[in-house]
C-alpha cells in the first residue's frame, strides 16, 4: 500500500484478484479491507444523512451539496479499486497472455467516466 501526498489517500499497490476455477474474487489485505469499509460505513452515513434532510424539507442546495460529497467519497472508493485492479489483476492477466482484460477494463473505466 502506498500513500498519495496530492490526496492523502491510502493506494492499492499488492495483488488483489484470483482466479478459484470460473470465479474470479478479489484477494485485499486486511488493511485495505478495513480502508474501504470505513470509508463505505461513512458514506452510508452521509447517505443516511441526505435522506434525513429530504425528510426535514432542507434547502435544495444544501441536500446537492451533500449529494455532491457523498459522490466524491463513492468515486475515491471506486478510484482505489480501479488503481489496485489495474496494478495487480489487469497486469497479471496481461503477462499471462489474456489481452480481453483490455476490453474489460475499458468499459469499465467508461462506466467510471458517465458518473
Amino acid at each position: 500500500m502506498s500513500f498519495d501526498q496530492d490526496n492523502g489517500e491510502e493506494q492499492l499497490d499488492e495483488s488483489c484478484c484470483a482466479h478459484d476455477g470460473s470465479q474470479r474474487k478479489s484477494h485485499h489485505s486486511d488493511k485495505v479491507k478495513n480502508n474501504l469499509v470505513t470509508r463505505l460505513n461513512r458514506i452510508e452515513g452521509q447517505i443516511r444523512g441526505i435522506k434525513g434532510l429530504i425528510e426535514k424539507d432542507t434547502y435544495c442546495d444544501d441536500v446537492i451539496n451533500q449529494i455532491s460529497a457523498t459522490t466524491s467519497a463513492l468515486n475515491s472508493v471506486a478510484k482505489i479499486l480501479l488503481e489496485g485492479h489495474m496494478k495487480s489483476c489487469v497486469v497479471e492477466r496481461i503477462q499471462e497472455g489474456d489481452l480481453e482484460v483490455l476490453d474489460e477494463i475499458l468499459v469499465t473505466i467508461q462506466k467510471l467516466m458517465k458518473k
